[in-house]
């Protein structure tokens, strides 16, 4: 072989290499949604995870196509505030997502989340595919088998539909505007009702 045909099938089998990487990276990139009250708040919690890529404050649950936040704070469109995370599978596991998605919910809530009151504050898991929906059910019966709660688990979970992103003023609201996010973390009395079912502090 001469030194040029070598050359040339050792760029190749890079380019081949650098393809599959490519491919492998992106198979290993997937969506999880969760609603859990203030999306403010669960953007905050599930950006702090390693693996966690992205997160989107939003909308979802609901009939209307492009709802506003006006729209959806009204309780008449069926939404719910939550979140689309983006995570690497291969450095954050979805049944990770799922431990830390109780445990900055209360379950126990039917009509909201803290002093969010309504619908649209809803604690709710949507699944992607049949895996999800597995692992979504097996992490419900670990909470109702805890011995933590009180009360039956008002939590749903359901077959994600349609997501839409909330308005950019939304988006990392708790980096923008750190301080009002505090106080309103603090005055809903999230984490202090977190600690209370969970015995665990998640503030800021």
């Amino acid at each position: 072989m001469s030194n040029h045909s070598a050359y040339i099938r050792s760029v190749n089998i890079c380019i081949c290499l650098l393809s599959l990487g490519a491919i492998n990276a992106v198979a290993e990139e997937k969506l999880a949604t969760f609603a859990g009250g203030c999306f403010w708040c669960m953007e905050s919690d599930f950006e702090k995870l390693h693996g966690v890529n992205s997160v989107i404050s939003g909308y979802t649950g609901g009939s209307l196509a492009n709802p506003t936040y006006k729209q959806v704070s009204s309780g008449n469109t069926g939404h719910t505030e939550a979140v689309q995370i983006l995570f690497d599978s291969s450095k954050v596991s979805f049944e990770k997502l799922l431990e830390h998605f109780w445990a900055n919910i209360d379950p126990e809530d039917a009509n909201g989340q803290f002093c969010d009151r309504g619908l649209q504050y809803r604690s709710e898991i949507f699944y992607h595919d049949e895996a999800q929906k597995r692992a979504s059910l097996a992490s419900l019966d670990r909470v109702v088998n805890s011995g933590k709660l009180d009360m039956s688990v008002a939590t749903e979970i359901t077959m994600a539909t349609n997501f839409y992103a909330a308005e950019p003023y939304h988006q990392d609201y708790y980096k923008k505007n750190s301080t009002r996010y505090r106080y309103y973390r603090w005055s809903c009395g999230r984490d202090k009702r977190l600690q209370q079912l969970w015995g665990t502090e998640t503030s800021e």
